[in-house]
């Protein structure tokens, strides 16, 4: 048993991560909650309560991140869509840089720890 896996560590995504995920998801086309908790699925958000996600939905859309609006259903009562306005577009670009320095400090430690790991003859 390597030393690894006798230690439990967590390091979890940033506390925020949904909105930043919901922004992109939404620059990307307009959607209803529903196809966004499958789709925030696929950004590796897989526990995301759905009370939760809604809450976040309407914050942003009180925030003027993003803008919904009652569209009629076919098959069902209406839906209400959500859609990326230009407050929405900027504050994900800040967000997306900020992510991305995150990722280059966070490149950096795997690097060097490859470099340890490389080192370290330990079993």
């Amino acid at each position: 048993m390597s030393r690894a896996s006798q230690v439990d560590v967590a390091v979890t995504l940033p506390r925020n991560y949904l909105r930043p995920c919901l922004l992109l998801l939404l620059g990307e086309g307009t959607a209803h909650g529903y196809e966004l908790m499958d789709q925030v699925a696929e950004l590796g958000l897989s526990k995301v309560d759905p009370a939760g996600l809604y809450r976040c939905l309407r914050a942003m859309d009180e925030e003027g991140l993003v803008e919904s609006r009652w569209e009629p259903s076919t098959v069902g009562p209406a839906r209400r869509t959500y859609g990326l306005t230009d407050e929405g577009r900027d504050w994900l670009r800040g967000v997306s840089e900020s992510l991305a320095d995150l990722n280059r400090v966070l490149d950096l430690f795997q690097r060097r720890y490859g470099v340890l790991e490389d080192r370290d003859p330990s079993p």
